[in-house]
């Protein structure tokens, strides 16, 4: 077991994989926070309202993203582009997470958030030494649970 969760976090604030970086946000991720951020068909699956201006995706980036540890910004490498982000959302005294994720729509079905969650997960069984790690999707958002499936999670149930 894992004594301090926040350090181990600090100590892979940033990784990496084949096409990937998993960072902090930047002030420079504006636009592309408000890009996919904005999207109606990808907020359609997203338990916030969206972004409504530019102001918002710097406050979002300011007021949430760099609120706590353990979300970060998807980074596609090629391009030096913010495609999205993923957040861990830690229950260290049951030593399990929690996840989530959003996606530029521009770049569903290509493997990215495969990619992003098998990144995330690896910190969370092999650096984390965490027990469990569990997430949810909206029925409809079939593309959502088949990325969870690919990275080995198991459906457990569907919710009412």
């Amino acid at each position: 077991m894992v004594k301090n969760y926040k350090e181990v976090l600090y100590d892979n604030e940033t990784l990496y994989s084949k096409n990937l970086i998993l960072r902090k946000f930047k002030k420079n991720d504006v636009n592309d926070v408000y890009e996919y951020g904005s999207d109606e068909e990808t907020l359609k699956y997203l338990v916030w309202d969206g972004l409504k201006t530019v102001d918002d995706a710097k406050t979002a980036i300011i007021d949430f993203y760099w609120s706590r540890q353990g979300i970060f910004a998807i980074e596609l490498k090629d391009k030096n582009k913010c495609i999205g982000c993923i957040d861990l959302r830690l229950v260290p005294e049951h030593e399990k997470a929690g996840f989530g994720y959003a996606l530029n729509r521009q770049y569903w079905g290509k493997g990215y958030m495969t990619e992003a969650l098998s990144t995330l997960l690896k910190l969370c069984f092999e650096k984390l030494d965490l027990n469990r790690v569990e997430s949810t999707h909206y029925i409809g958002n079939e593309g959502s649970g088949k990325v969870m499936i690919k990275c080995g999670m198991e459906l457990e149930g569907v919710g009412k």
